[in-house]
């Protein structure tokens, strides 16, 4: 709890056995009062793992319902919780958690109602060992996503998320795609609706053992990411109705 805000911790997990028991243990327990973790099917030991930890509430997935499907999941348990504060943390450990409490408080503060972890801001994904390739394209993607869509942030691929409720219940995320591109469709549906979004510096480890997407995968998303902006774009000029944006 922080200034009487419930706070839930929500971690959207796939083969991450290797990594969950760091990034859980640096979880402030102080200020956070669920946490959840939804394994996708994973191959390997993740839920017995969480389980082991002592996770509140773990849920495992009958099949593979992708990224974005997994996200849907974890929401809406917060949200069944009755969190005031979702915060979405990969937990393959490339993120650190001790910012939590930072982020919480920004939304608790009633300063912005949506708050993301930032690799690029200082600098900090090369030296964190971030490929050059996706560096580069996180830059271009991104340029290309302000452009169309008049904002300045400076990064929309991060796996660090703290959102208000209110924003999750005013948008249709359920409604989103079960892919990658899920997290875009969701600040798209965020900035339609004149929410705000705030940006903290975040470091950034690439190792081993931390989830990624192969160079396929990637170039798919890309794509994907492309598309959602034209889309934004094109609803806001009034040249066509994109469905994910609804009042």
């Amino acid at each position: 709890m922080y200034h009487k805000h419930k706070i839930v911790v929500v971690l959207p997990a796939y083969n991450a056995e290797r990594t969950l028991e760091q990034t859980y243990r640096e979880i402030p327990r102080d200020i956070v009062d669920d946490v959840i973790l939804v394994d996708d099917y994973s191959s390997d030991h993740t839920a017995e793992l969480a389980q082991r930890l002592g996770v509140a509430h773990v849920i495992r997935h009958d099949k593979n319902k992708g990224y974005g499907g997994n996200q849907k999941s974890c929401y809406n348990a917060a949200l069944k919780l009755h969190a005031d504060i979702v915060i979405m943390l990969h937990p393959d450990y490339q993120y650190t958690p001790k910012l939590i409490t930072a982020m919480a408080s920004v939304i608790a503060d009633g300063v912005y109602p949506v708050v993301i972890g930032s690799r690029i801001l200082g600098g900090g994904a090369l030296r964190g060992g971030m490929p050059l390739y996706k560096y580069y394209s996180n830059r271009l993607l991104t340029l290309f996503q302000n452009f169309l869509m008049g904002q300045k942030l400076s990064e929309y691929h991060t796996g660090f998320r703290a959102y208000h409720s209110r924003v999750l219940k005013a948008i249709d995320y359920n409604g989103n795609s079960d892919d990658f591109i899920f997290d875009n469709e969701v600040i798209a549906q965020i900035f339609h609706h004149r929410f705000e979004i705030a940006e903290i510096t975040c470091p950034t480890k690439y190792f081993k053992e931390a989830s990624s997407i192969n160079f396929r995968r990637s170039v798919k998303y890309g794509l994907g990411v492309m598309m959602v902006s034209v889309k934004y774009f094109l609803h806001h000029k009034g040249i066509m109705k994109w469905g994910r944006l609804k009042k």
